[in-house]
């Protein structure tokens, strides 16, 4: 009869390590002169610049209704 055998499924030891490291990952953080700059980075440079950048642009173009010849630019 089929299904009274325990699992013959072998577990990849390297996938398991990562599982147990990633849930454990809050554990062994450490702030260093990188994880800082990389922080910063994402936490505050990026989305600066992104909101600059539209800040700046917004209203600039307008691509509803155009024809053929028509400028993009609105001013």
């Amino acid at each position: 009869m089929a299904g009274h055998n325990p699992p013959t499924i072998l577990l990849d030891p390297a996938l398991v390590k990562y599982a147990s490291m990633s849930v454990n990952r809050y554990k062994y953080f450490r702030w260093t002169p990188r994880t800082f700059g990389l922080t910063l980075l994402y936490v505050a440079i990026i989305p600066f610049g992104i909101g600059y950048v539209a800040y700046k642009t917004d209203g600039k173009w307008d691509m509803r209704g155009k024809r053929k010849g028509d400028t993009v630019s609105e001013f």
